[in-house]
């Protein structure tokens, strides 16, 4: 806790608080107590923050709107360094977009959809940040944020910055570079393509629908908790189907439940635990493998109480 203290009071890192509940920080709303909770205003902060925290031996774990994050019910023992609202400025020049990472996806593709500039319609109703989007290569409707992407700054845990171009994040199917190294994502160059502002806004608006229609977007989830399988896909369907057919939907265990909405979504019914997500999790690939032979992957991410993060399936074994 030495060394916790110490980062505390170190100066200007940004807005700091102590004992922060993770669950505020949380789209599922689930998560224990984190030691310290630092939000950096500017890049050196950032470059502080990592540096302290490794003088320091303390763990420290990056995170945007935490849309696809769950907290242990333990909290961290350690930091948590959140680029959020503080770092979001944007601005748009010509068709491209120069977000801070902190930028609120939805805002990007509406201020896109307003100055005619298509490619980011299919992130409209994604709710979370760009930097987290960039790590996940998240997008929808066979769409990835990667596409679109032209160039992204990123810090080192020492504070050196390396403009990467496209080809460099390595992106694929919800990976890119950044989920295999300690690198800070800070901002980001969206290249877009000039179209018919009515017509992006008339297809954003579809999208919207179709979410609200398909989705369960008035409880508490992580989105899409497990990813596509190309080989469960060919055969099976996507999972949600797959978890559908198998008869689960509206299974509960302690506080969470799949959807009675869409199958690949558990949703926080109220008091839900992160210990209910990993044995719902459990139960679900256990069906599924006894059904197809294969084990669905977790897309959503697990962060323990020593600062650990991964896909929530890499966890199970260690939980059971």
């Amino acid at each position: 806790m030495k060394g916790i203290e110490r980062l505390r009071t170190a100066e200007d890192l940004g807005l700091i608080r102590v004992n922060e509940p993770l669950w505020l920080h949380s789209r599922w709303r689930i998560g224990g107590v984190a030691d310290l909770f630092i939000e950096p205003l500017r890049a050196d902060q950032v470059a502080r923050a990592c540096a302290r925290a490794e003088e320091e031996g303390v763990a420290l774990v990056i995170v945007g709107n935490g849309s696809n994050l769950l907290f242990s019910d333990a909290g961290l023992r350690g930091a948590v360094l959140k680029i959020g609202r503080k770092f979001s400025h944007y601005t748009v020049k010509g068709n491209i977009i120069t977000a801070q990472a902190g930028a609120w996806v939805p805002a990007l593709a509406r201020a896109a959809a307003n100055r005619g500039l298509s490619g980011l319609e299919h992130a409209a109703g994604i709710p979370g940040t760009l930097g987290g989007l960039i790590y996940m290569n998240g997008g929808s409707l066979r769409h990835s944020i990667g596409e679109t992407v032209r160039r992204v700054w990123a810090m080192d845990r020492f504070g050196n910055v390396k403009v990467m171009h496209n080809a460099e994040c390595a992106f694929s199917y919800r990976r890119s570079i950044f989920q295999d190294t300690d690198l800070v994502i800070l901002q980001a160059e969206l290249l877009c393509r000039p179209d018919d502002p009515s017509r992006i806004r008339r297809q954003t608006l579809e999208i919207l629908e179709e979410r609200k229609r398909k989705f369960p977007l008035k409880l508490p989830n992580c989105g899409s908790v497990f990813s596509n399988h190309p080989e469960l896909y060919d055969s099976f369907g996507p999972p949600g189907k797959v978890i559908q057919d198998l008869g689960l939907k509206g299974l509960t265990v302690g506080g969470v439940q799949v959807s009675q909405k869409h199958a690949n979504f558990i949703v926080n019914l109220g008091g839900g635990k992160a210990a209910d997500v990993f044995k719902l999790v459990s139960l679900i690939r256990a069906a599924t493998f006894k059904r197809t032979g294969l084990y669905l992957e977790c897309e959503v991410r697990y962060v323990d109480e020593r600062g650990r993060l991964g896909p929530l399936h890499t966890f199970l074994d260690e939980a059971n």
